[in-house]
């Protein structure tokens, strides 16, 4: 083999490239849940993931620093990264403000989301360029696409924002 790499160095770096994958999407996943405040996930994830690190680094600085174990590393390190965000968005966990700011349909599209069963606050304010309409809704997050696109229907230019919050009680109304 090329380079340098014998078999021992390829399934030592590809092991360490595999574990630093699982160790990051772990970390990746633990940081999200932090901020929304899952403790006992938290706590797990931090358990398995700190382990999984020390294995994985054990294996970089035992033997020789060989660039492909340093590269499986790093390369483990970015993918985890990756794919820690991937798996946090398909879960969709918490929940989200979304603000449409619309200047001639605030009415419809506050009557069609509440139609679609979305609790809806309208409010009247002024614009740089006149009047406008605000329109809240907080949703689950997977629920967000389905509000934008309500909105995004009936007006295409609608400026919408969308804030993570926690709600500090769940009275009120929400969406099942």
């Amino acid at each position: 083999m090329g380079l340098g790499l014998t078999q021992q160095i390829l399934l030592t770096g590809l092991s360490i490239f595999i574990l630093r994958i699982i160790d990051m999407t772990m970390d990746t996943l633990r940081v999200l849940f932090v901020v929304r405040g899952r403790k006992l996930i938290v706590w797990c994830l931090g358990i398995l993931q700190s382990a999984i690190f020390i294995v994985a680094i054990s294996n970089v600085l035992k033997g020789e620093n060989h660039w492909f174990t340093i590269l499986g590393y790093a390369a483990g390190f970015a993918t985890g990264n990756i794919i820690g965000m991937f798996i946090e968005e398909r879960l969709a966990i918490g929940f989200q403000r979304i603000t449409i700011i619309t200047r001639t349909d605030g009415a419809e599209i506050a009557a069609a989301i509440r139609n679609e069963g979305y609790g809806v606050t309208e409010m009247s304010g002024k614009g740089k360029d006149g009047d406008v309409t605000l329109i809240n809704i907080n949703a689950k997050r997977k629920q967000v696409r389905d509000v934008e696109m309500i909105a995004l229907k009936i007006d295409p230019h609608a400026f919408i924002t969308i804030d993570d919050f926690n709600p500090v009680n769940h009275s009120g109304y929400w969406r099942k």
